[in-house]
């Protein structure tokens, strides 16, 4: 959520326009396993004692945030996601361990036992189309792979946890039936081999269209092939080249749309070529065109993942910040509507958000000149959403909010905005304003403590 960059089309790769916040933060923290606790009554004012009554009546203790082991914790999460095609695992941090430990825990739990056959990440669709190819044949080091695709605000996501969840998905990939896939959400780079995939498919099925497609083409495919350094060279193009650039880039989509193309894999590359182009053209400075083209953002993420869902008939895991996750935005003055909400308006209950949440710990984030810090948050003050969460018997668990509302204390609880914990990318953070958890989220999982994630290794 964060501009976590000094190239502006770039920094929307990892959310919240504004640095936001980690409400009233101070002290790091380590994580230790999940387990019952006792919370002293003089902690909590009557009301709240009626609220963690009502939510432990709900509540499921989770054995532990690391992936591995057994699954039998997570039974009730499973059946909580029946009835969804499209189940949105948010995440309160971009640099958190647990929080990222946690997802692959829940996303092994829907590909092995529910079925699920698809993670698609708040990560542009050409990376994902590279990782994807890794998962499904082996194809390349997977560290390499990371390393060179995840950069600028996209570097926060090149950590020792994705690693291990996109090796398991490689492994589960060598002998089921069903595989898994990789699916890239935004679009704030495109590869060579994404024109070249356009490209390739004209030659052999519209040939008449390839030397237009080509002049539309030729300024991006004159870009740097490393990411890094085409995403800096792109932006360093001069406003007027960039406009020209995303006209041609829509002329191409439209080109091959009007031919009437059947291939909807092409129609996709093209679009997102299109949409990117678009964003490099937006003048960051401007409130007025930032939160259009934020907007834009969360609307199009929506349509890629309700596009791949209904392409494939497969059912699907969105990765992505809470603010992109969730129902409703903690920041409407900067992202007006949020993917979630647009999910719900395309797919109905169809699509489940769960949100995640923590008392205090550790996060990596970047400083405005792209610098990359360890950072603390909480513990988490009264009257905010995560004090009350976190005094529940056990210290990390998962709670499905649309049957703790059938408590009437809870219920109340969980439609009243309070200070909630939004860590982007970005610091330093600035406090949030109040978020309605029930009305954010079908489902949050609470961990008493997080530490930073880590990057992965370097080669020496």
């Amino acid at each position: 959520m964060a501009h976590t960059s000094i190239h502006r089309p770039v920094a929307q790769a990892l959310s919240l326009t504004l640095a936001l916040t980690a409400f009233l933060g101070a002290a790091a923290t380590t994580a230790a396993a999940a387990g019952p606790r006792t919370r002293p009554a003089s902690a909590l004012t009557a009301s709240d004692h009626g609220v963690v009554t009502g939510l432990e009546r709900y509540a499921h203790r989770l054995r532990t945030a690391e992936p591995g082991g057994s699954g039998n914790d997570l039974a009730a999460f499973a059946s909580m996601t029946r009835g969804a095609n499209i189940v949105g695992l948010g995440e309160a941090s971009h640099g958190s361990k647990e929080l990222f430990t946690v997802k692959d825990r829940l996303l092994r739990q829907l590909v092995t036992r529910e079925g699920f056959s698809a993670f698609a990440m708040e990560i542009s669709w050409s990376a994902a189309a590279r990782i994807d190819a890794y998962v499904r044949t082996g194809e390349g080091d997977l560290r390499q792979i990371l390393r060179e695709e995840f950069q600028d605000g996209y570097s926060l996501l090149n950590t020792e946890e994705f690693l291990n969840l996109f090796g398991w998905v490689r492994e589960h990939n060598r002998t089921s039936a069903r595989p898994v896939r990789i699916v890239g959400l935004d679009f704030s780079d495109a590869a060579p081999e994404q024109y070249e995939r356009i490209l390739g498919w004209a030659e052999g099925h519209e040939p008449a269209l390839v030397p237009e497609l080509r002049r539309h083409y030729a300024a991006l495919r004159a870009l740097p092939t490393g990411v890094a350094a085409r995403m800096a060279a792109y932006n360093a193009l001069p406003l007027g080249e960039r406009k020209a650039i995303a006209k041609d880039a829509a002329a191409a989509y439209r080109l091959l749309s009007d031919a009437g193309t059947r291939d909807p894999w092409v129609l996709q590359e093209a679009r997102v070529i299109s949409h990117m182009a678009t964003e490099y053209t937006v003048d960051w400075s401007d409130p007025a065109q930032a939160k259009a083209a934020s907007r834009h953002r969360d609307r199009t993420m929506a349509e890629t993942a309700v596009w791949w869902q209904r392409q494939t008939g497969e059912r699907l895991v969105v990765s992505a910040h809470n603010g992109h996750a969730a129902y409703e935005s903690a920041v409407p003055e900067y992202y007006p509507v949020t993917m979630g909400a647009d999910l719900r308006e395309l797919v109905g209950r169809e699509y489940l958000a769960v949100g995640t949440s923590l008392n205090s710990g550790d996060y990596r984030a970047k400083t405005a000149t792209g610098e990359a810090g360890t950072y603390s948050v909480g513990p988490a003050a009264p009257g905010s959403n995560e004090y009350t969460l976190d005094k529940v018997r056990y210290r990390d668990f998962y709670v499905d909010l649309r049957a703790a509302r059938r408590d009437p204390a809870v219920a109340g609880w969980l439609d009243t905005a309070r200070p909630t914990f939004v860590i982007p990318g970005r610091y330093p953070n600035q406090p949030t304003p109040p978020l309605a958890l029930g009305r954010a989220f079908d489902i949050v999982v609470h961990l008493h403590t997080v530490r930073a994630s880590v990057p992965v290794a370097q080669p020496e």
